[in-house]
């Protein structure tokens, strides 16, 4: 077998877990255009002689210039067990980040009320009677210090579009690279904000399971350890 397209963190008969890389959409894009969900279907097909058609169902997706962790379900069931735990947030999402400025204080909580500008394809911090405003919650602390920015893990409480990138942005602490929410420094390709970590439970076991995704590459300049 040719070495896959893909980064692949676990797989059985139910799921697929892969590990993004910066600038590839999850999926929704023009037809032509290559998706991690269309790439994992070509590492399937190839892997596992699979005729025809490919079913993978995308649980959870990350922003293009994002990397990481993302969970894809083999089979519909599995989608729909899966889906149930994130609706119901029965899932653990950890992420780290690379900010600008030293945040204050080193451990603490955002809550927002974030709306979607249709317009400029963006998300803003509004006020909670708006209408369509969703609340966002995050838990952060501050790890040790590195070069250039801030590193911080985030544990997502609600699952928003660009939460995490609009909520550190609004605390004066835009993510390193993030053009789009404030970012003066330079980052490429993507962003340092990475999915480090997903726990759920097994869609047919109910076993808890948790998939840790290694850093990119981009992210040596910051000497991280991995851990």
């Amino acid at each position: 077998m040719n070495q896959p397209l893909i980064e692949p963190l676990y797989e059985d008969n139910h799921l697929l877990v892969v590990n993004k890389p910066a600038g590839l959409p999850t999926m929704g894009v023009p037809e032509g255009r290559p998706t991690l969900l269309s790439l994992a279907k070509e590492y399937v097909k190839e892997r596992y002689q699979k005729p025809g058609n490919v079913y993978l169902g995308v649980v959870s997706r990350l922003d293009a210039p994002v990397t990481g962790v993302v969970l894809l379900a083999r089979t519909s069931k599995a989608a729909a067990r899966l889906t149930e735990q994130f609706r119901n947030r029965d899932v653990e999402k950890t992420y780290w980040a690379v900010v600008e400025g030293a945040i204050e204080p080193a451990v603490g909580n955002l809550v927002d009320w974030l709306g979607h500008d249709d317009r400029h394809r963006r998300m803003h911090i509004v006020g909670p009677t708006l209408a369509g405003a969703r609340e966002a919650r995050l838990a952060y602390r501050r790890l040790p210090v590195v070069q250039e920015g801030c590193w911080l893990e985030v544990r997502l409480e609600t699952g928003r579009k660009h939460q995490i990138r609009l909520q550190l942005s609004h605390a004066g602490h835009p993510i390193v690279g993030d053009r789009k929410y404030g970012s003066r420094v330079l980052f490429s390709p993507g962003i340092a904000l990475h999915a480090r970590r997903l726990a759920i439970s097994h869609p047919t076991t109910g076993v808890r399971i948790e998939f840790e995704a290694p850093l990119p590459k981009t992210w040596r300049r910051f000497n991280i350890p991995e851990r």
